[in-house]
Parts: C-alpha cells; structure tokens; sequence
C-alpha cells in the first residue's frame, strides 16, 4: 500500500472574516426553530442558552447562541475555523428543499464552470493519485466517514456531508490504455444549501479526510 500523502502546505487560509461575518448573519436569524427544521439540527434551550446540534461528517456538532460557538459534541477537540464555518454557512444558508434525487456535476452549480479547475485539482487529482489503482480503499475509507455503497462507476460511495449534503465520490479504475477517471456529483439541491465556494471546500476536506484514514 502507498504512504498516504500529506496536506499541500498552500492548504490553510484566513478565514477569520469569513466566520465573523457568518456569526453575524446567524445572530439576525429571528425564528432559529424554522431554521433547525430547514436544516435538519436540533434544537433546544438550556439556561436561556440556545443550542443547535448538527451532523458534520459522520460527528455532531453543538452551535450555542447568543454567545455563538462552534464545539464538537462529546469532545474537547478543538474545531478548525474551516469546519466551523461550514457549519455555520449550512446553517444559515439551508432552505428545507426536499431532495430532488437528481445528480448533478460540480460544472452544473452556479459559476461551476468557470472554478471546475480548481476543484478538480484541489479534489479529483488527489482521490485518484491516493485511490486510482486501490478504489477498494476508498470504500473502507469512506465508511469511517459514514459513507455507503453506491452502484456507479466501478466504485462508488456517497457520504451525508451534512443531513441534507449527500456528496457522491465515483471512481473508474481504468486499463493499460485508460488512466483511472473520478467525478463527485451532488444532489441537484445542494445550491440550495451550500454555495459553491463552500462546496469546493467541504469536497476537498472530504477528500483529505478520505485520504489520511
């Protein structure tokens, strides 16, 4: 088996304004209950505290208001500011649509187009250099992820990002003339959840994830 491969230094970014102002926007949510619904969190209120509690990737989540926090549930593990504002971003941005059971590219997302290099470079090119010729490790990958089986490609699976985020990974093996191919498709709703920046984002730390396990 390879060595798994590492992080790309150039990985980490500033995204300290970004979390900022989405603590903002959270802040000005008046019906925090229709939010939870459309989301699919919970929701409760301790000690004039509210706490929302979401699925991320197999692990759930707490978000407290008023003072607004971020924490992984059952842990102490501090949460990365990346993870942190995805969470708040599907949170805030979350409509309730109701699954629309059609996939769709990350080409056909707003602007998709346009920033497809850049996602299949910071996705795609990684999952295939790990898991091209081993598409069997992907599957046991992503099981720790809370992934499933699905019947696409040669190998397939799709993992609930978020309740409502299912995100498909789609590998083909490929032959001494064919070099192996992958897609990540998404359900035509996810638009409606996430907005593509924050997609390309959540399907790269899939990725590494999917990768150093």
């Amino acid at each position: 088996m390879n060595s798994k491969p590492h992080l790309p230094s150039s990985a980490p970014r500033n995204y300290g304004d970004a979390y900022e102002l989405a603590c903002k926007r959270l802040a000005a949510i008046d019906d925090i209950a229709a939010q939870c619904r459309q989301s699919g969190a919970q929701y409760r209120v301790k000690d004039s505290r509210t706490e929302i509690t979401i699925q991320y990737l197999n692990r759930s989540y707490l978000i407290t208001l008023p003072d607004i926090t971020v924490s992984q549930v059952d842990s102490a593990e501090e949460v990365p500011v990346r993870d942190k504002l995805l969470i708040l971003h599907y949170f805030i941005s979350a409509k309730g649509t109701p699954a629309a059971n059609r996939l769709i590219t990350f080409r056909e997302l707003p602007e998709g187009s346009v920033y497809f290099p850049t996602f299949s470079q910071r996705t795609i090119k990684p999952l295939l250099n790990r898991f091209g010729k081993e598409p069997n490790l992907l599957l046991e990958a992503g099981i720790k992820l809370g992934g499933s089986k699905v019947d696409l490609g040669d190998t397939a699976l799709t993992i609930n990002a978020f309740c409502r985020v299912p995100i498909s990974i789609i590998l083909w093996q490929g032959d001494d003339e064919l070099a192996p191919q992958g897609s990540i498709l998404f359900d035509d709703t996810i638009a409606d959840y996430l907005p593509t920046e924050d997609i390309t984002v959540l399907c790269e730390v899939i990725t590494w994830k999917l990768i150093r396990s």
